[in-house]
């Protein structure tokens, strides 16, 4: 029995040193996709801060002095040129012009009087029965009497002018902004503050500024030898509201500033807008989202990077099909890809995707190679 027990136990240690002398089953690279490099053309979006104006932006001022009796509209109201907006008491300036239209018609009568004294001396003076002097005097006081009438004639027309002024009418078509004074206000030629501002918001006028560096490959993106050249080839731009909704109509940049500005160092652009159903209004914010095309650039998913610690990566794969982290730089984002700007090559092959788990100086076995990413 005790040689049976011996045996067995020799048995077991054998088969034990047996299993530790055994080769251990080699690990199976994993099948991963690879994405071969190679330049492609794609487009890039920008985004910039806009301030949007009405095509026209008019502060309403009286131009006469006086108590502000009616006020025919209300805020935000949409009104037509040459509708009326506001009427300054016209008692005072209508007295003027009473006044002025008296001292016209007497102008007038002593030019009548004037004229019948010369028409009176002329027979007289050709008849030697009275002296030429006093002829002359008579068509001085004639000429006189015409200077006067036409100098009334003006304070007329001043008075006119002024009481028209006491109406107060749309200069164009467009949406009243607030009105500050209420009826009853004595209002000044001076104020510092409009009655009103009213905005022509048929159309909108969309402002937007570019650093140097951003206006420079600006002017490079386009052709023509000229700004005006370039402005003319320019795609349409979009406009992004401040809910981060798409405006529904496409606008056109039209005008780049003669100059930069000193203190920020930047450019200011304008772009045009068609707005039939007014939803802009003057003062709104946005962005404003212009394409960029990009020749000869090197474009991955940016599924196919991974980051570090702020940094991006993506994993190189060598001819042995050995991979590496790779680090790398990007200059935009075209959808949902990547423009490299450092880092990758055209021939260069990276993993697509699965990488999460590999460590530098794995191999793989490359699936489905590509030499592009797919359209953009």
């Amino acid at each position: 029995m005790k040689t049976i027990i011996t045996l067995s136990i020799m048995a077991l240690i054998l088969t034990g040193c047996g299993n530790k002398n055994a080769s251990a089953p080699a690990s199976v690279p994993a099948t991963l996709p690879v994405l071969n490099i190679a330049y492609e053309s794609a487009t890039t979006e920008a985004e910039f801060p806009v301030a949007i104006q009405g095509k026209t932006d008019v502060e309403i001022r009286s131009q006469v002095n006086g108590t502000l009796d009616k006020i025919y509209v209300d805020e935000g109201a949409y009104v037509s040129q040459g509708q009326p907006l506001f009427k300054i008491n016209d008692n005072p300036y209508r007295q003027q012009l009473n006044n002025a239209t008296a001292s016209l018609n007497a102008a007038k009568a002593t030019v009548i009087n004037a004229q019948i004294e010369v028409e009176k001396l002329t027979p007289l003076v050709q008849n030697k029965v009275v002296s030429d002097y006093q002829l002359k005097t008579a068509k001085a006081n004639l000429e006189i009497a015409k200077a006067n009438v036409a100098q009334t004639q003006a304070v007329v027309a001043n008075a006119q002018i002024n009481l028209g002024y006491t109406i107060i009418k749309a200069p164009v078509s467009g949406y009243i902004a607030r009105i500050p004074r209420k009826q009853g206000s004595l209002i000044s030629t001076a104020d510092p503050e409009a009655l009103t501002k009213l905005s022509d918001t048929r159309e909108v006028y969309v402002y937007f500024s570019l650093g140097e560096n951003d206006f420079i490959n600006f002017k490079t993106q386009y052709e023509g030898k000229t700004i005006n050249d370039k402005l003319k080839n320019l795609p349409p731009v979009s406009l992004v509201l401040s809910d981060n909704s798409i405006y529904s109509q496409t606008g056109k940049i039209d005008m780049v500033d003669g100059q930069f500005d000193k203190t920020t160092g930047a450019i200011t652009l304008r772009a045009k807008f068609s707005n039939p159903n007014g939803l802009l209004r003057s003062g709104n914010t946005g962005k404003i989202k212009i394409s960029i095309q990009h020749d000869n650039s090197i474009v991955i998913p940016q599924e196919a990077t991974i980051e570090i610690q702020d940094k991006l990566f993506v994993f190189l794969v060598d001819q042995k099909n050995n991979v590496a982290r790779q680090p790398i730089l990007i200059s935009g984002k075209s959808g949902t890809n990547y423009l490299i700007k450092e880092g990758l090559k055209t021939g260069d092959r990276i993993v697509l995707k699965g990488f999460e788990s590999l460590p530098d100086g794995a191999t793989i076995i490359p699936e489905n190679s590509k030499k592009t990413v797919a359209k953009i």
